[in-house]
């Protein structure tokens, strides 16, 4: 008969929001190892261990990184964005850009400026003139969705 293995709530949990550790098994601290309280497969929890290892017991910030699997790196990493953000800082964020970086405010004025001397630009002409104006290449999906934004914060 085959059974099926019940599913791991707590794991899934932690992929939904991001702090699924990938490699618990690199966390080699005791504390992780002998006590239930303490899970490894927790990426803010060891985080947060790792940093207070190393402020509160004086740990090396090398060793302390290598127990909990991380590098020196990722401690001064952690480190920065408790400092700015407190715990909500260690956890982790979506990858990726957080917004437009080349549709900045400058080429938004330029665009607006161009469109409102009342000649009908198509998307492509704005393109075109975006490359030559600021040596930008602007994706055709990019500059109609700056646009479609800028109509609605009008409104």
């Amino acid at each position: 008969m085959i059974t099926k293995k019940k599913p791991d709530r707590k794991a899934e949990a932690l992929r939904s929001k991001g702090s699924l550790n990938p490699r618990p098994a690199r966390v080699t601290d005791p504390l992780f190892q002998e006590n239930e309280f303490f899970d490894a497969r927790d990426m803010v929890q060891v985080k947060y261990e790792m940093l207070r290892r190393v402020r509160a017991e004086g740990q090396n910030v090398t060793a302390a990184a290598g127990t909990f699997g991380m590098s020196r790196f990722s401690f001064y990493e952690a480190q920065g964005t408790f400092q700015q953000e407190g715990l909500s800082g260690l956890i982790p964020k979506k990858p990726g850009p957080r917004g437009r970086h080349k549709m900045t405010d400058e080429v938004m004025a330029f665009l607006k400026g161009e469109i409102a001397k009342g000649d009908f630009l198509q998307v492509q002409d704005c393109i075109s003139l975006v490359k030559k104006r600021f040596g930008l290449t602007v994706h055709r999906r990019t500059l109609e969705r700056a646009l479609g934004a800028s109509k609605k914060k009008r409104r």
